[in-house]
């Protein structure tokens, strides 16, 4: 099947790494291993922060223009006509303002991985984008679901026959786990380049450093550690932003406990990963954590605040443990019985491994995404 792929918050190729290109690259490579063919239809960014009205009419001035040109270039035969559009991502700030209008001109199924519709927004300085979201949902055949928590605003909006279909959340497992077979060997290596003590557990969390939640999750992790220091262990922090700052003075009460990394790239990741014992955020409005998959996939138990979609990434308590979110006491007694419990967590550890191999791989996400297909596709014959 050949599907034209879109992603209108942030290209599959755009050169900024955030969590939103990392699933649209993964995603592509899921549809691809399912043996279909994929687009990438268009890298326009409809994505406005500000709520400037301005600004997202040009935005949509050029979704329409995009739209008129790709429906030029099928018509021609230039790009040969898609049998499915696959748009990920849309909500009221980046709405797509291409693939709805793609195809019903082609007359093909379109269907959306993780929608949003907040109708809060309405008459606010979204609402144009708002109202296009809206409009795409309720012509869509099929909603991929990753998190539960959207689900109830996007049930109502969908056309007869559509439904919303709940898919795991995937990634690459094998780099994380030839990284997690050479344990030993990164944990030396990650010592020697950052110079931490290898004797004593080392935590870890990998975020990105913004205002918002993110800033809250790393104020709640500083309250929580802060009350572990007749314990031994070290913190590695992986990511980098524009509330670094606020971020290190978030940690200050453990700063001789904690090693800032910085940001890197997916090749360097499964190893320092694999290098830790314990993976550890509060997860304060997390929709699910591509981290905390990844830190699943290289051998780390993981400690995390109970919210969004967390849950259904998290086997708990066999793999890992969820905590009340917002409650520093809860997170820091779960972590000081892991530290304490050191067989415990190993075992919780290789529990972890394996559900993540088996439920969240690149080999489920393709035959999850297949059967998906096949539903909407039989639909529309």
């Amino acid at each position: 099947m050949l599907i034209a792929f879109y992603a209108p918050m942030k290209s599959p190729e755009h050169p900024n790494p955030s969590g939103d290109r990392r699933i649209a690259q993964l995603l592509m490579r899921a549809l691809d291993q399912g043996g279909h063919q994929v687009h990438l239809a268009s890298q326009h960014r409809s994505y406005d922060g500000i709520g400037n009205a301005a600004t997202q009419a040009a935005i949509r001035q050029e979704g329409d223009r995009q739209a008129l040109s790709l429906l030029d270039a099928y018509s021609d035969d230039k790009i040969a006509k898609p049998h499915i559009w696959f748009t990920y991502h849309l909500y009221h700030k980046a709405p797509d303002w291409i693939g709805p209008r793609i195809s019903a001109a082609l007359e093909i199924p379109y269907l959306i991985a993780e929608a949003s519709y907040a109708a809060k927004q309405s008459g606010g300085p979204w609402d144009l984008g708002l109202q296009a979201s809206k409009r795409a949902i309720e012509m869509a055949s099929a909603v991929i679901s990753f998190n539960a928590v959207d689900d109830g605003c996007i049930s109502p909006l969908l056309k007869d026959g559509a439904k919303i279909a709940s898919i795991p959340p995937f990634i690459d497992t094998e780099p994380y786990a030839a990284a997690a077979r050479e344990r030993m060997l990164y944990r030396g290596l990650t010592a020697g380049q950052y110079t931490i003590d290898p004797g004593v557990p080392w935590l870890v969390c990998v975020a990105m450093m913004r205002p918002g939640d993110k800033l809250r999750s790393y104020v709640q992790l500083g309250s929580a550690l802060s009350r572990l220091k007749d314990r031994p262990w070290r913190l590695l922090v992986i990511g980098d932003g524009s509330a670094r700052e606020q971020a290190l003075t978030a940690l200050a009460t453990v700063s001789d406990r904690v090693h800032w990394i910085g940001a890197q790239d997916v090749e360097t990741l499964p190893g320092i990963y694999a290098a830790c014992d314990l993976y550890v955020w509060p997860a304060v409005n997390e929709a699910f954590g591509m981290a905390i998959v990844e830190a699943q996939a290289s051998g780390l138990p993981v400690i995390a605040g109970n919210s969004g979609g967390v849950s259904g990434v998290v086997n708990a308590p066999d793999c890992g443990v969820l905590v009340e979110p917002g409650n520093p006491e809860a997170l820091a007694a779960a972590v000081a019985k892991l530290l304490d419990e050191p067989e415990n967590r190993q075992a919780m550890a290789s529990r972890a491994q394996q559900h993540t191999w088996e439920h969240h791989g690149l080999n489920a996400g393709a035959s999850s995404l297949n059967q998906v297909l096949k539903e909407v596709t039989s639909c529309q014959s």
